[in-house]
């Protein structure tokens, strides 16, 4: 089974602390909810899939969601 995007390339976009990716990814994934909450009920992909989606391509990074 192949996991994409690879969990190994988003850590290393999380200076390599899991930890870090893991809260990033989280509030990425709540800020979608309240913003495409009607996008998201016809969509193929959860809104975590799609903020970890956005860290792989460097559209997120962790000095952007420090709140």
């Amino acid at each position: 089974m192949m996991i994409e995007p690879p969990i190994d390339e988003l850590e290393r976009k999380a200076k390599g602390n899991k930890y870090i990716l893991s809260i990033v990814a989280s509030k990425r994934a709540k800020e979608i909810e309240t913003t495409r909450r009607g996008e998201l009920a016809t969509a193929d992909k959860k809104s975590i899939s799609i903020a970890l989606d956005e860290i792989f391509e460097g559209n997120v990074v962790p000095s952007d969601l420090n709140d």
